[in-house]
């Protein structure tokens, strides 16, 4: 069990881990009346009053990455990954309610009809890939892959979507990226698996009323014409004639470096947390790359993809997480008093 220091706040006593890896409904009113009694028992001050800026950057917490049995659970190799690092992280917010100024919460956000989805391909005979199926640019030019007609009919766009898909293929091998990944449905708008996990929205309810500071919650993914893993950046950003298909997120970029210090965890380590924290990093170079020290890694939130006998990028986020530290990020563990960092 881990030592909490004596200067960290209590944990509530609703919280229960052995529901961490659960849906259930929060209980907004009732945890509005506690959260707002709790501010005045330990003299939590609004957030608008602090001193030192801390921005919780909080990547795809959601059931459909989280929760066991949901559609891309991120068990890593302990096969319970996402639910410790989620206990570890609701509790990280208790403990640190009065220091963190602003949590900012990402949503991966999907709908069928996606590049990275079954539904968007289909090959000789009509079949779609299966989840998991990797499209590469010489299949797609081989006729091995093409678009399904059903999904032109369905965007409404203007462009050719066969030449769009070798244009995207191709640029994903030019630039070194992981090929076309085709991943089960998750994440879908509407739908369960695309809302937080229950006790990570409950802790983030009671941040917001607690400290007077709303979630900010952003949305990425949803452009059905490219892969979006980081939320600062989508893997694609123009058709094969320089038209635009989507943009960096420049308004979070900027109103990360507006904070003193950024904190970050969520999954998957290998994907989505490291693609954001990627194109942080490359923003900070460009600008002043002292800035990295503003960076925290929460080291014990965050978890990788882990298929066991299939695939296991956990040395590949290792390497990753190295490379950032030397880029002068600190990784931190949720146990350790924020003033030590």
């Amino acid at each position: 069990m881990a030592i909490i220091p004596p200067t960290a706040l209590p944990i509530p006593s609703f919280f229960d881990p052995d529901r961490v890896g659960d849906i259930w409904q929060v209980p907004y009113q009732q945890r509005a009346a506690e959260a707002k009694a709790w501010a005045v028992t330990h003299s939590i001050t609004a957030a608008a009053q602090d001193d030192r800026r801390l921005c919780l950057l909080l990547i795809d917490v959601q059931n459909t990455f989280c929760i066991p049995g949901f559609e891309l659970f991120v068990g890593g190799r302990s096969g319970q990954g996402a639910v410790d690092d989620s206990s570890r992280l609701a509790e990280f917010i208790y403990r640190n309610l009065g220091q963190i100024t602003t949590i900012v919460a990402t949503l991966d956000t999907h709908q069928a009809m996606q590049v990275f989805h079954p539904a968007f391909w289909v090959d000789g005979e009509g079949d779609h890939p299966a989840p998991m199926t990797l499209i590469h640019y010489d299949e797609v030019v081989q006729g091995k892959w093409r678009v399904s007609p059903s999904v032109a009919a369905n965007l409404a766009t203007p462009r050719d979507l066969q030449e769009y898909a070798l244009h995207y293929t191709k640029t994903l091998a030019d630039r070194g990226k992981y090929p076309l990944t085709i991943w089960p449905y998750h994440s879908m708008l509407g739908g369960i698996g695309h809302a937080l996990v229950p006790a990570i929205e409950e802790a983030c309810f009671v941040h917001t009323i607690a400290r007077q500071s709303q979630t900010r919650f952003e949305l990425k993914g949803s452009n059905p014409l490219t892969e979006n893993y980081s939320v600062l950046s989508p893997e694609v950003t123009e058709d094969s004639k320089g038209g635009a298909i989507a943009q960096k997120n420049t308004p979070l970029i900027q109103t990360l470096r507006s904070f003193d210090g950024v904190i970050v965890a969520g999954q998957a380590k290998s994907h989505c947390v490291a693609w954001t924290v990627a194109d942080l990093l490359s923003d900070i170079q460009a600008t002043d790359p002292a800035l990295a020290q503003k960076v925290y890694l929460l080291d014990d939130c965050t978890s990788s993809v882990v298929v066991p006998g299939v695939v296991d990028f956990t040395d590949q986020a290792e390497q990753t997480y190295r490379q950032f530290a030397e880029a002068g990020m600190h990784r931190v563990q949720s146990t350790t008093p924020i003033a030590d960092w």
